[in-house]
């Protein structure tokens, strides 16, 4: 089989690779779409993240969707012609973590992608079958490998307790902070304003829905949401852009009693908060780690219109373009690119 390997930082070669074969547990998979996420691009930009080092020659590529075309032999609840996603982290199983169902925070999780793990950039994937969500007729296997990004945001949704009348602000314009506005409307937010620095992707939210966007090098975030929000503040603040100032004026724009979601990753561990402010308007501060027990919501919420995933993407590419496509997902105003196998 063929398949784009990252050999070093911004150089991908086609290699050819022994075929494989599905374990018992597992089904074969012939890939048809995979989502060029940012943790791809910081790879094959700087071939690491933090202490994940890509050492050997890596395949890329953690949104994924595809077909079945081999199942292993105890499984029958799959066969061969199912469309499916896949859900990229398989966890131990055993842990402390795992037996009381926060299986995304196991540390043996093998995620696709992640050094030493191979990802999807690939024409075929052996996958455990329980990590493989058959797909609707009426979802695609695009739909199928965003079904990653929506689970980002599904699972802040779900940390922040996004429910009906809220007022919402997402941090950030990209994939994660778009897949986080559309499921904080699914969740019933009647308000959700966005912010960014990069004007086209501002234009993109308001187009998708946003109430009120902000171009945070251009106005004060606290004060843009003041007049919004009549002086109270957002219910429910969303961080998914990472950037070390944006993760500080979440606490001025949330509302006292409110709550803070941090999802984006920031270049420096350590962002100074005011704790007085937490303690005194008594906020509630969660992290978000991916996401854990999503995918069956996350299409069933394509599967009723309920949030639109296809629309973020702004190309497509082929696996022998590979490189073209990741120089072009570096572009500021690119959203989403994809790289997609012919049937």
């Amino acid at each position: 089989m063929k398949a784009a390997v990252l050999v070093e930082p911004t150089e991908f070669e086609i290699r050819r690779r022994s075929d494989l074969s599905p374990g018992p547990e597992d089904v074969l998979v012939a890939v048809r779409d995979v989502g060029i996420c940012g943790s791809d691009v910081h790879y094959y930009e700087h071939g690491r993240i933090g202490d994940y080092v890509v050492e050997d020659p890596l395949v890329l590529g953690h949104e994924s969707a595809g077909e079945v075309v081999e199942v292993g032999e105890n499984i029958d609840d799959l066969t061969p012609g199912d469309r499916v996603a896949l859900e990229p982290g398989v966890p131990c199983r055993r842990c402390a973590h795992c037996k009381r169902g926060d299986y995304h925070l196991c540390e043996e999780v093998e995620f696709m992608a992640t050094p030493p793990h191979d990802g999807a950039f690939a024409e075929y994937v052996s996958w455990p079958a329980d990590f493989a969500y058959k797909l609707p007729e009426t979802v695609s296997t695009t739909e199928g490998a965003l079904c990653e990004p929506l689970s980002v945001g599904i699972h802040a949704c779900r940390r922040g307790d996004v429910g009906t009348g809220d007022t919402v602000l997402v941090a950030g314009a990209g994939p994660i902070g778009l897949m986080t506005m559309e499921t904080a409307f699914a969740s019933g937010a009647t308000d959700v304003i966005v912010t960014d620095v990069v004007p086209e992707k501002l234009d993109f939210a308001s187009e998708r829905g946003a109430d009120l966007t902000v171009d945070v090098s251009e106005m004060d975030l606290e004060t843009a949401v003041a007049e919004y929000t009549d002086g109270v503040g957002a219910d429910v603040v969303v961080e998914a852009s990472g950037a070390k100032p944006s993760i500080r004026l979440t606490i001025d724009a949330v509302r006292r009693g409110g709550t803070v979601v941090l999802v984006g990753l920031a270049d420096e561990a350590n962002v100074p908060f005011n704790v007085l402010d937490i303690i005194d308007n008594e906020l509630d501060v969660h992290g978000s780690f991916r996401y854990k027990n999503t995918y069956d919501a996350a299409i069933s919420l394509l599967e009723d219109d309920a949030v639109d995933v296809e629309g973020i993407v702004d190309f497509k590419s082929s696996l022998d373009d590979i490189d073209d496509a990741f120089r072009r997902a570096m572009q500021p105003g690119v959203v989403k690119g994809m790289i997609s196998f012919d049937d």
